[in-house]
């Protein structure tokens, strides 16, 4: 073989596996099914106004094709749209919902029973989505708690902890950080199945509560992941560029692109629940 017929051989393969390259990239966005319907009350995040999209749903589609990295698909009917055999199209599920959604029961099992625990699928909840399926043990325990009540309400600005500021999924808010939104506390809590990243920083809140108010967490569930962040009331916090970075880190997280420890801390859980007691205490 002559020199130049080696070199224009080289050439052609190396232009193919380019397009393979970029081929494979595109094929390997994820698909996101963004689930905001609402059965209980109807966050303004998440309403839509005649023939448009509500804010938080267009704030993810064009996250995604900002990064490059998943397709959302956004429904409001979960009775035709979140079965068992939509949800074979899609890697990650979003939910900012309330209320006792109308999924079918087999659907439900199917989703926690098979769907999410399969390696590359995730679960991002925002918000009310822990306001959703209250009474349904299932849903809860994968959350991580229950909606308990919100002390601090979208008026508010509340200061919070970042517990581990150097995790690609908090290392946009920095150690510490002040946000205008409305804030949950949480019954059915459970410190033993959950990774804490930031809380209520009790001593610069008001009001100020005697114990622990997690803000964000991330859980292990079967060989998917989850990941919880209560911030999303305000419309404002869907154009929040570090709100938005970190549900982008989960993304890669969930994706398996970014290695996260998911290990349960419920000491922290512990040693912010006095912290916050003694900090209501004090003033």
């Amino acid at each position: 073989m002559t020199t130049a017929r080696f070199r224009l051989l080289l050439t052609i393969f190396c232009s193919l596996s380019v397009l393979t390259d970029l081929s494979a990239a595109e094929k390997a966005k994820s698909r996101v099914l963004m689930v905001t319907q609402s059965a209980g009350f109807v966050h303004g995040s998440v309403r839509r106004p005649a023939d448009q999209l509500a804010p938080s749903e267009i704030a993810m589609i064009q996250l995604g094709q900002k990064t490059g990295l998943f397709q959302v698909d956004c429904t409001q009917d979960v009775a035709a749209d979140f079965t068992k055999e939509n949800l074979q199209k899609y890697d990650i599920v979003m939910f900012y919902t309330t209320g006792a959604l109308p999924i079918a029961d087999a659907d439900r099992q199917y989703f926690f029973g098979e769907w999410l625990r399969t390696r590359g699928h995730g679960f991002l909840g925002f918000h009310s989505a822990a306001d959703t399926y209250g009474d349904y043990e299932p849903y809860w325990d994968m959350v991580g708690g229950t909606f308990n009540g919100h002390p601090w309400n979208a008026g508010n600005t509340v200061t919070i902890s970042v517990h581990e500021p150097s995790s690609p999924l908090m290392k946009p808010f920095g150690e510490e950080f002040q946000i205008r939104d409305e804030i949950y506390q949480y019954k059915n809590w459970q410190p033993k199945k959950v990774r804490v990243l930031m809380s209520l920083n009790m001593a610069k809140c008001e009001p100020s509560k005697p114990y622990h108010v997690p803000v964000c967490w991330i859980k292990d569930y079967g060989d998917g992941r989850v990941y919880f962040n209560n911030l999303g009331h305000n419309e404002t916090s869907w154009a929040d560029e570090r709100y938005l970075e970190s549900i982008t880190q989960a993304i890669h997280w969930i994706r398996g692109e970014v290695e996260l420890d998911a290990t349960p801390n419920p000491e922290l859980s512990e040693a912010q629940e006095k912290k916050a007691a003694a900090d209501a205490e004090g003033k």
